[in-house]
């Protein structure tokens, strides 16, 4: 199961890991200064777009070392459509497993359950084929 998490938005809102209930939820840590993660980002942001319409969320938690007006000013300057979170402590990458290596990446079913992590470089085709699939699943 994806651990209890509660995520500060850029904005100040709050979600948590139980507003994830009934969407299929991708989780990804990273950074700023982590050149893989900013080359990902237009590729998690077109993923976001493709299925945000069919039950599909994405959370991008930046890691607790990466100041947060970088993190706010990546968000705005590229105009990033889903949430954006802020890891200040640390205490979420450390309940998702430690993480420390960026870009992390989880995709969460439905039910909560983590049912995939990609730890650097991330397969799209496979990953929008598992999104599909989850999408599919009631």
């Amino acid at each position: 199961m994806a651990p209890n998490s509660n995520f500060v938005l850029l904005d100040g809102s709050q979600i948590s890991t139980a507003d994830f209930k009934g969407r299929v939820t991708l989780v990804n840590f990273w950074a700023t200064t982590c050149v893989s993660c900013v080359q990902k980002m237009p590729y998690l942001v077109s993923t976001y777009n493709k299925f945000k319409d069919r039950g599909f969320e994405t959370v991008a938690v930046a890691m607790s070392y990466d100041p947060p007006a970088w993190v706010l000013n990546f968000a705005q300057t590229r105009q990033l459509p889903f949430k954006v979170a802020l890891d200040n402590t640390g205490q979420i990458a450390q309940a998702w497993g430690d993480v420390r290596l960026t870009p992390t990446t989880y995709v969460v079913d439905k039910q909560g359950r983590i049912v995939s992590q990609f730890v650097g470089t991330t397969d799209f085709v496979a990953l929008h084929q598992l999104i599909e699939r989850l999408l599919a699943q009631s």
